[in-house]
């Protein structure tokens, strides 16, 4: 097996690594999604500053998976683009 061969085995392995991350890190967006959710319904209710406090530190749980998730697309994005070159490379 060749060098482009095995850097091609080596970019398929990480895509579905990467494939698995965005899968488990979708199942946490959503679980700190509903918990955010409840968080603000509680500080509308009760204006308590400690439910505020609360909404705000799971709104920036939900920021960080969504960013997250961003990052694990681009990263997938430029491994599939280097895969179609070194693809192309085989012809």
């Amino acid at each position: 097996m060749g060098r482009v061969e095995s850097k091609l085995f080596e970019i398929n392995d990480t895509i579905a690594e990467l494939a698995e991350e965005r899968r488990l890190v979708e199942a946490e967006l959503v679980h700190h999604r509903h918990i955010h959710d409840d968080a603000v319904r509680d500080a509308a209710v009760s204006g308590w500053q400690g439910d505020r406090m609360e909404a705000d530190s799971t709104a920036a749980d939900v920021a960080r998976f969504e960013r997250r998730i961003r990052e694990i697309d681009a990263k997938s994005e430029r491994l599939a683009l280097r895969r179609q070159r070194l693809m192309e490379r085989l012809d």
